[in-house]
């Protein structure tokens, strides 16, 4: 019985499920954004969101932990000194998630997982969103009262 298993697995040993999430996490955070099924991307979503907050620390332990799931010097150099410093004001939700198309082979549900730029809110992009048409109100005739004629 799958009883207080709450991680996806994907049909995969542990190791390599840790160092799939470890590289496509790399890869997020070298190129801004990458395309994955959507079930992956939501659980990549939160070890992101983990990792730019131990970024926001960027204190020594942060790094080593940060270092520990990554492993790519580099990548984490980058984390600490690029990608959460653009962050330091926002509290979570760091990524969005966009779907996309059908992958073609297996038919799979595909997204877009990419970081957020630093200024931008939800607030922002609704107002963006909104369109501004103005409604020609119409007046209507007053009714009459039968009684007072």
């Amino acid at each position: 019985m799958r009883h207080n298993r709450d991680e996806k697995r994907f049909d995969r040993r542990v190791g390599h499920l840790r160092c799939m999430l470890a590289n496509m996490t790399n890869s997020l955070f070298l190129h801004g954004k990458i395309k994955t099924t959507t079930a992956k991307a939501k659980e990549l979503r939160s070890l992101a969101e983990n990792m730019i907050t131990l970024g926001k620390q960027g204190d020594m332990p942060a790094r080593r932990r940060a270092m520990a799931f990554m492993r790519d010097k580099g990548v984490v150099t980058r984390l600490f000194d690029d990608i959460s410093p653009r962050y330091k004001d926002r509290n979570g939700g760091y990524t969005r998630i966009l779907h996309a198309d059908v992958r073609p082979g297996d038919s799979s549900r595909m997204a877009i997982i990419e970081l957020l730029e630093a200024g931008e809110s939800k607030e922002e992009k609704k107002e963006k969103t909104k369109k501004t048409t103005s409604r020609k109100k119409t007046t209507r005739p007053a009714k009459q009262d039968k009684k007072a004629a």
